[in-house]
């Protein structure tokens, strides 16, 4: 069947379902702005004609809203509701297991699932590396945003404002010598994150372990968790936690997508964090320890040397 490719590079076949599709997808991407009918058939490489014809005919079937005053078209409320049943059937852990399987596999290390409840993430899930000696993790344990790599690749994806109002409100502790317990040494390093694409620590949160990871989005962007792999110290050389990190980072990025996350264009200038928050507003805030109860206790296995980061 004949394919067509629209100036934003998607490709769709050319019956009358590929378009209406194209349409939905090129609407969708400029969400929340509405859009006119020149504009549709000029970006989808569509006579005027045709586009006004599917547009009158998502308009009918509610998945697009037509206004009057301006002659501009948005989705509709039938586009929500097939939206929010995509995202009841969509299985993060499910999804994110399979890529934990393929990263174990190429490297022999250990991989683990966080998610983010609020300013700590959980453990929910782990694909054990094949290693008499090797990294293991506590499922449902509680770990603060601060400490070890999938810690940090979740601080780093949020917002400055997010990450301001954390180390405003939350005591760096030192729970091993290479922990970071000064904000400008945070920030700076979640500017190496945000660039690189993905998080390192080496014995931050556990001394003898290392690790790397990256952030998992969901399709509305917001941060769901990280994606790492772990391992002992002495297995992970700079050469190998830059090989890993990338991994790692693709990983993320393919988990992220899909779900349904589709990242704005790149900016001119990096998003890295600017700079920490003034002095005396820290001093100003309440602070409460990040060291959380289930970071204080060991939270690896009988046939693990180290724990997780």
């Amino acid at each position: 069947m004949p394919v067509s490719e629209p100036a934003d590079g998607h490709r769709y076949t050319a019956s009358g379902l590929g378009r209406a599709l194209a349409v939905i997808d090129m609407l969708a991407e400029r969400s929340p702005e509405m859009t006119g009918v020149s504009t549709v058939a000029r970006e989808l490489n569509l006579p005027k004609a045709v586009a006004h014809r599917i547009l009158k005919e998502l308009t009918a079937n509610q998945f697009v809203t037509f206004d009057e005053g301006t002659r501009r078209y948005r989705l509709g409320p039938g586009a929500l509701a097939a939206g929010l049943a995509a995202l009841r059937a969509v299985d993060v852990q499910g999804t994110t297991n399979r890529h934990m399987r393929r990263l174990v596999e190429i490297t022999g290390e250990t991989a683990t699932l966080s998610m983010r409840q609020g300013w700590v993430r959980v453990y929910t899930d782990q694909v054990l590396s094949p290693h008499e000696i090797r990294m293991s993790v506590t499922l449902g344990s509680r770990h603060s945003l601060v400490a070890g790599s999938s810690s940090k690749a979740i601080l780093a994806a949020l917002p400055d404002a997010e990450v301001a109002e954390y180390l405003a409100t939350h005591e760096l502790v030192a729970m091993t010598p290479a922990t970071i317990t000064s904000g400008e040494d945070l920030w700076a390093d979640l500017r190496a994150v945000r660039q690189q694409g993905y998080a390192v620590s080496r014995g931050e949160r556990q001394a003898g372990a290392a690790s790397v990871a990256a952030a998992i989005r969901l399709a509305s962007g917001e941060v769901y968790g990280s994606l790492s792999l772990c391992g002992p110290q002495d297995r992970f050389s700079s050469r190998l936690l830059t090989e890993y990190g990338d991994l790692v980072a693709d990983a993320a990025r393919q988990v992220s997508a899909e779900l349904g996350y589709q990242p704005a264009p790149e900016p001119a200038d990096d998003q890295a964090p600017t700079q920490a928050p003034p002095a005396a507003k820290r001093r100003g805030a309440r602070r409460q320890a990040t060291r959380s109860t289930a970071d204080q206790a060991e939270t690896s296995s009988v046939e693990v040397v180290v724990s997780q980061k």
